[in-house]
């Protein structure tokens, strides 16, 4: 089925008032009407796992299909009490814990957008948001109202785990077209202020695709996305994934601790692993790694994962993880194939049906901008122009297909002519074992144009020097093309960084840290 979306230019979308619900207009000929809520939650054996949630304070607490979707179906009661219907925004700001996935699908089963927001925005953020899409009403915990009164929200909270909410009445599936609203996601944040991105029902659905090909969950396992509550891949990996495949989701609300990621999975059984790729790194140059016989399969998304991070979770773990391609606009759209060797570095090909190509310019035939045909990728968002997605990254593919990411199209480094993806230092700076982190930039030079520069953070233990800068120099010469090499070093504390952990490589082009 092809989709098409009713809106020119994300520029001229405008989100639904409070007092107004939006009713998308469908665009394509609607085959039949959906609701994730009935036909993956309700639909599912009432008896089996659902979530398996670990709090902050050590208590472990597992849910049913059947205790999810009645509190689910009760909570959207108490929203359609207060005066939420289909099209309106509903903003969660609740932590990794069950009351976030039961209301983001009491939101799915009337027909509300959901906003997940993340609990390290701070209040001029969440203004932001507010003021982009005008959310009815709210749905927090007690340790998130305050942030949510400092931004001056004005609409109807609801404060989790209060048991009045879900007392109401047990609220009716609504009837749903595809390309309705279903979630608001902003995007990052890297190359500008964050955008609010619509997505429509047969983005739940369409998640299958993804969930099949490479998230890779099986019926009955266990899996685990640790993306924080707010960024994309949590609105389709935390749970949807896991559910689409038949698997139960794991819950941790608890901050990021490299030994204790390790613990649980183990000691829950944890059969899928998705996490981000800096997540990865960390854990890797942090602790030491060891056998996991019970962890079967590991992805990664949301930045490129360096080769050298692969071969260590390879080597030491048992898994070798498997990195995919995305944007909050489109959802995933590539992945390393299940049924295939991994290769390092590489992020996969297109999913099926997926058609996706390079777009190469002037005389650079390796690499080129990746672009793709909306028409056949059922997650992309509901305001997308019409004709060819750009989607600003450069990539190149090698003759079996495999895509490999270099860089943002702005971040490409042109130096004395030759064309120098970041990635590709920052992944040689990665594999010295004093190099915790590390980004390259542009640099301007006289005579070459621009150079490399390489803003490096040292594991513990090491200090920066001139000696040591030498010294990445000519690892990167050794583990990259010579002319690569950076020829500025620069160590810091930390790199700057978007909420979602994205490194914010403008303000190191424009900075002298």
């Amino acid at each position: 089925m092809r989709f098409r979306t009713e809106l020119a230019n994300l520029a001229e979308v405008s989100f639904p008032s409070r007092r107004r619900p939006f009713r998308a207009r469908p665009a394509c000929e609607i085959i039949r009407r959906v609701n994730f809520a009935r036909d993956v939650v309700d639909a599912s054996d009432p008896s089996r796992r659902a979530l398996v949630a670990l709090s902050r304070s050590g208590a472990r607490r597992e849910l049913t299909f059947g205790e999810l979707s009645d509190r689910a179906g009760r909570l959207a009661g108490s929203l359609l009490a207060a005066g939420v219907r289909p099209g309106h925004v509903v903003m969660t700001l609740i932590g990794n814990r069950p009351e976030w996935v039961i209301t983001m699908v009491a939101c799915f089963r009337i027909g509300a957008v959901a906003l997940p927001c993340a609990e390290q925005l701070r209040p001029a953020d969440l203004r932001a948001r507010m003021d982009a899409v005008e959310p009815l009403a709210a749905v927090a915990d007690q340790r998130n109202a305050d942030a949510l009164r400092a931004a001056g929200f004005t609409g109807t909270v609801l404060c989790v785990p209060d048991e009045r909410l879900f007392e109401a009445p047990f609220a009716p599936a609504a009837e749903l077209a595809p390309e309705e609203p279903a979630l608001l996601v902003f995007t990052s944040g890297t190359s500008g202020r964050p955008r609010p991105i619509r997505h429509g029902q047969r983005y739940l659905a369409g998640q299958r695709i993804q969930a099949e090909h490479w998230f890779g969950a099986r019926r009955g396992e266990l899996a685990w996305c640790t993306a924080s509550t707010g960024w994309s891949k949590s609105a389709r990996n935390v749970f949807v994934a896991p559910w689409l495949c038949g698997a139960a989701a794991l819950l941790q609300d608890a901050r990021f601790d490299p030994a204790d990621r390790l613990d649980v999975v183990q000691r829950e059984g944890v059969s899928v692993l998705c996490m981000a790729p800096t997540e990865y790194r960390t854990i890797a140059k942090r602790t030491a790694l060891r056998p996991l016989p019970g962890l079967r399969h590991a992805v990664a998304a949301g930045e490129p994962l360096n080769p050298e991070v692969v071969h260590l979770w390879r080597d030491a773990v048992g898994v070798s993880v498997r990195d995919g391609y995305g944007q909050t606009e489109t959802g995933a759209l590539t992945g390393m194939p299940l049924d295939e060797p991994v290769r390092p570095g590489s992020m996969g090909r297109p999913l099926p049906g997926f058609r996706l190509w390079i777009e190469r310019t002037g005389s650079d035939e390796e690499s080129g901008e990746l672009c793709v045909d909306p028409t056949t990728v059922p997650t992309f968002f509901l305001d997308c122009p019409e004709g060819t997605w750009r989607t600003g990254d450069r990539v190149r593919e090698d003759a079996d297909g495999y895509l490999w990411f270099e860089s943002r199209t702005d971040d490409v480094i042109i130096s004395a002519g030759y064309r120098i993806g970041p990635f590709e230092v920052e992944s040689a700076l990665l594999s010295h074992p004093a190099v915790e982190e590390a980004a390259a930039v542009a640099a301007s030079d006289d005579e070459r144009g621009q150079v490399v520069r390489a803003v490096v953070v040292l594991r513990d233990g090491h200090e920066g020097s001139k000696r040591l800068a030498r010294e990445l120099q000519d690892h990167v010469k050794v583990g990259s093309a010579p002319y690569k090499y950076p020829r500025i070093v620069d160590f810091a504390d930390k790199l700057p960084k978007t909420a979602s952990g994205k490194i914010r490589r403008a303000e190191l082009r424009g900075s002298g840290m």
